[in-house]
C-alpha cells in the first residue's frame, strides 16, 4: 500500500489581528505595509479598484492573480513608482507619497525584468547600489560580500551584467534588493528565469529572512505559494476576491480531504462498490491508465476520509499501489474565483 500524505501550513498572520481596528497599538507595531483604497486607471480601464491590504513583520505574503489581474501595477504604487489615482499607502509608518524617502529607504524592491546598467560588472553595480544607499567604503565592500554569498554571484561577479544569463540577471536583481537588509521586501517574480536547484537556494533565502520582515513576493507560480508563503491574497480586475493562508485557500478546493486509490483494473470495480459503503463518501471519480485504475473519493461536507478508506484497505486485503489524502489544489481554487485571459480579452473590447 502507498503511504499516506498529509499537507500542514501555519500563518504567522493568526498571531495578529489583520481587521479594520487600525486603532490597535498591537496592530499599529505589527503591521509594516499599510495599504487603504489604493485606485489606479488607465483611460477607461481600472487596473486597480480600491484595494486595502495589511502586511505584518514575519509574513510572506503571495500576491497571485491572472495575467492583466493589477498586481505589477499595485507593487510599483506600494513602492512608490506610480502615483495612486486614489488611496494611500504606508511603510512602516511612512507615507510613500508625503514621505517617499524614507518610506524607499525601507524597502527593497526586485521589479519584473531586474533592469541594471548592462556595462557594468555585477560587482561595479553593486558597489554602486550600496553607495545609493548610503554605505561607504569597507562598509560598501561589507555588504556587497554578504549579499554576493546570499545570492552565490561569486562564479560571475567580475562580468558585465549584459552578458549574464537570465537566472544570474536575476540574482543580481535580488542582491541589490536585500543589499541595505530592509525591513520591506517588494519582489515581482524573484525566481523567473532560475533552474530547480536555484530556485530551491532563493526560496531558503527568503525563507531565512522572513520573521524580521514583511515581504510580498508577486509570482505567477502556485508551486511558490505552497513553498514559502505564510499567507496569499489572489487579486483579479484589480480587486481581491481571496484572503488567506495556504492552507485556508487549499480547503476551498473541490479536492480538499479527497483520498485517491491505485490499482489493477481488474480489481476496480469491487473496490468501487465497497468504498460506495462509507457514510462519509459524496462522488467516486474513476480514471484508467493502461492496467491501472485511479479512484479519487471526494468527501461529504469536508469530512476527513482517509483514515475510514485506509482501514477498509486493510481490513480487504487490498492490492494497492498508492493511497493518499489530497490537501486540495490551489490551481483549481485560482481558476474559479479568476477572470480567464480570454473573457478578460473579451470584457476589455467591450
Amino acid at each position: 500500500m502507498g503511504h499516506v500524505t498529509f499537507v500542514t501550513h501555519q500563518s504567522l498572520r493568526d498571531k495578529a489581528d489583520f481587521s479594520k481596528d487600525f486603532g490597535s497599538p498591537e496592530i499599529v507595531a505589527a503591521t509594516m505595509i499599510e495599504i487603504e483604497g489604493l485606485t489606479k486607471r488607465f483611460g477607461p480601464v481600472t487596473a486597480v479598484a480600491g484595494l486595502s491590504l495589511r502586511v505584518g513583520k514575519g509574513e510572506v505574503l503571495g500576491f497571485l492573480g491572472p495575467n492583466g489581474a493589477g498586481k505589477s501595477t499595485t507593487m510599483k504604487m506600494v513602492t512608490g513608482y506610480l502615483t495612486p489615482d486614489a488611496g494611500r499607502v504606508s511603510i512602516c509608518g511612512h507615507d510613500i507619497e508625503t514621505d517617499t524617502t524614507a518610506a524607499q529607504a525601507c524597502i527593497g524592491y526586485l521589479p519584473e525584468g531586474a533592469p541594471a546598467y548592462g556595462d557594468m560588472t555585477a560587482r561595479q553595480f553593486l558597489l554602486f547600489i550600496a553607495e545609493v544607499r548610503g554605505f561607504k567604503g569597507a562598509a560598501a565592500k561589507a555588504r556587497v560580500a554578504e549579499v554576493v554569498e546570499k545570492t552565490d554571484l561569486g562564479p560571475v561577479l567580475e562580468q558585465p551584467i549584459e552578458t549574464l544569463s537570465k537566472g544570474f540577471k536575476r540574482r543580481v536583481g535580488l542582491a541589490q534588493a536585500i543589499l541595505h537588509d530592509p525591513a520591506v521586501l517588494i519582489m515581482d517574480e524573484p525566481t523567473d528565469g532560475l533552474d530547480p536547484n536555484q530556485k530551491h537556494a532563493v526560496r531558503e533565502l527568503i525563507k531565512a529572512m522572513a520573521a524580521e520582515k514583511a515581504i510580498i513576493i508577486s509570482t505567477h507560480l502556485l508551486e511558490e505559494v505552497d513553498a514559502i508563503c505564510t499567507r496569499a491574497v489572489i487579486i483579479d480586475r484589480g480587486s481581491i476576491v481571496a484572503d488567506g493562508t495556504p492552507g485556508e485557500l487549499l480547503a476551498r478546493s473541490r479536492y480538499h480531504n479527497a483520498v485517491t486509490l491505485t490499482l489493477a483494473v481488474a480489481d476496480a470495480d469491487a473496490v468501487t462498490a465497497k468504498l460506495k459503503t462509507l457514510a462519509s463518501v459524496a462522488q467516486i471519480e474513476r480514471k484508467v491508465t493502461g492496467a491501472d485504475v485511479r479512484l479519487t473519493l471526494f468527501p461529504k461536507s469536508g469530512a476527513l476520509l482517509v483514515e475510514a478508506v485506509s482501514q477498509l484497505a486493510s481490513r480487504e486485503n487490498w492490492a494497492l499501489k498508492e493511497l493518499y489524502a489530497e490537501p486540495g489544489r490551489l490551481d483549481e481554487v485560482f481558476r474559479a474565483i479568476t477572470t480567464s485571459d480570454a473573457a478578460r480579452a473579451k470584457a476589455a473590447r467591450g
